[in-house]
């Protein structure tokens, strides 16, 4: 008897089969005329013992009530009310800020350790700042120890990319108007050669300058005299307009232009002034990312700080590290290497171009947007690679690793369901699923600027650390 016979045998027609092994399996049985189902199962946190012992521990008791603790996390979140209420200098309105500080993405990282977009910010800040007066004068500060380093996210901020903070820049002004917290974040620039991406040429500062002693003026009258801007229907606006809030947000950008141009116009500045700060923005579709960031920060803020909660209320990285914080760990910091960027390049740029995973942007997925809204901007894929469907496969999920659904950010593809929201650590430690992510790409090189885009993963070990530290603190 032929193997081939043996196994149609064992396999008939009749034979129904469920395989939790390896799928070469289900191909064969299949091939042998039975009804075969490949189910996608893999060992519980990848088989890690450590993390494991740490699920199972809290699978059989806890010192609270992690269920409600997490419930009373998303239900913060959900009520969050982002809203725009002015623009100001860091040193005036970020909390802690000052002249010989300078805020970064991501968690700590010394000058020692920084990578060379972040270095190249860091220098471009300095000289910004009229703290030295050449890159190599810039370079000898940062590391002379007078200049000090601390994440945006320390100081109720968030930057894109770099996301250098100085105390001259104008800021955001984002409050959550349910919670009364604040997020502060820098204006954007624009792509190719610019700070965040770590280019310090004089075309980045004049551009730096010309954004402090025009645009943020001007912007900062038009706000006043429009009044609070409701981000939470805007970004609930632009999910049903084809942006997801991190990487294509030409929707919102758009969106922001219609709120403020009526007032910009009744301005008493020169019109060419006016002018040149419509075509800015009119040329810049990043511009709202600076507005998203914020948004999310405030909103994740309100959930941090309760006992027992296992969500996940902060993702950044700094170009050498990536890390997370739990709500219910009191801001502790749980890091892996920053991964590398799977994406597309920019012409004359490729892989070995690429600094490693960097930004504060990924507040956006943490809240429940960007990568977590893919499938309501299948256009994105144009940008960081991959197919329309693979969009909507990203954000289903995304489903699987948090405790709800989005009541007002929906997403219309899905039958409007809501954006995964309120990523869980448990579940991203025990489903081995980790949060997506897409980003853009810098030059490894100080200097040169945004090289590309793309989907990047964040490292397991993060996860697993603050799963075991959570249960370490409320096993019994």
């Amino acid at each position: 008897m032929s193997d081939q016979t043996a196994l149609h045998g064992l396999f008939g027609s009749d034979s129904r089969i469920i395989n939790l092994g390896l799928e070469n399996f289900a191909a064969n049985a299949a091939a042998s005329g039975a009804s075969a189902v490949q189910v996608d199962w893999r060992l519980p946190a990848g088989g890690d013992q450590r993390a494991v012992a740490a699920l199972d521990k809290l699978a059989a008791g806890a010192k609270v009530d992690i269920e409600a603790a997490n419930a009373e996390g998303l239900r913060r979140i959900l009520a969050a009310k982002p809203t725009i209420v002015g623009i100001g200098l860091a040193r005036d309105v970020v909390p802690g800020m000052a002249q010989d500080l300078i805020l970064h993405a991501g968690p700590p990282v010394s000058w020692e350790k920084m990578c060379g977009p972040l270095r190249g910010a860091v220098i471009g800040g300095l000289i910004y700042e009229g703290l030295a007066k050449t890159p190599a004068e810039a370079e000898a500060l940062a590391a002379s120890g007078q200049i000090r380093f601390d994440p945006c996210h320390h100081h109720d901020a968030v930057g894109p990319m770099a996301g250098v903070m100085t105390a001259s820049m104008p800021v955001w002004i984002i409050e959550n108007q349910t919670f009364g917290n604040r997020a502060y974040c820098t204006l954007n620039e624009g792509l190719g050669k610019v700070l965040r991406y770590g280019a310090y040429s004089e075309e980045v500062l004049e551009r730096l300058r010309w954004m402090a002693s025009d645009l943020a003026p001007i912007l900062s009258d038009a706000l006043q005299a429009k009044g609070p801007i409701d981000m939470k229907s805007i970004i609930a606006q632009v999910l049903q307009m084809g942006d997801e809030g991190h990487n294509r947000n030409r929707a919102g950008t758009s969106l922001i232009i219609r709120e403020l141009a009526p007032y910009l116009v009744m301005l008493d500045y020169p019109k060419e002034k006016i002018a040149k700060v419509l075509s800015f923005l009119n040329a810049n579709d990043h511009f709202f990312l600076n507005l998203t960031m914020p948004s999310a920060k405030c909103t994740v803020d309100a959930a941090a700080g309760i006992e027992g909660c296992s969500l996940i209320t902060t993702m950044a990285r700094n170009g050498t590290e990536f890390g997370i914080r739990l709500s219910g760990l009191s801001g502790r910091w749980f890091t892996g290497p920053a991964g590398v960027v799977d994406g597309l390049y920019l012409p004359g740029f490729g892989a070995a171009d690429a600094a490693r995973d960097i930004g504060d942007s990924v507040i956006t997925e943490t809240s429940g947007i960007g990568g977590f809204a893919m499938a309501a901007a299948p256009a994105i894929v144009k940008f960081v690679g991959g197919s329309p469907q693979d969009a909507i496969d990203i954000t289903k999920r995304m489903y699987e690793i948090c405790v709800g659904e989005n009541n007002v950010y929906q997403i219309p593809v899905l039958d409007f369901r809501g954006t995964p929201t309120g990523i869980d650590v448990r579940k991203v430690v025990e489903t081995g699923i980790l949060p997506a992510i897409n980003t853009g790409i810098a030059h490894k090189t100080p200097g040169i600027g945004m090289v590309g885009a793309g989907l990047v993963k964040p490292p397991e070990n993060a996860f697993r650390d603050a799963l075991i530290a959570f249960a370490e603190k409320y096993a019994r």
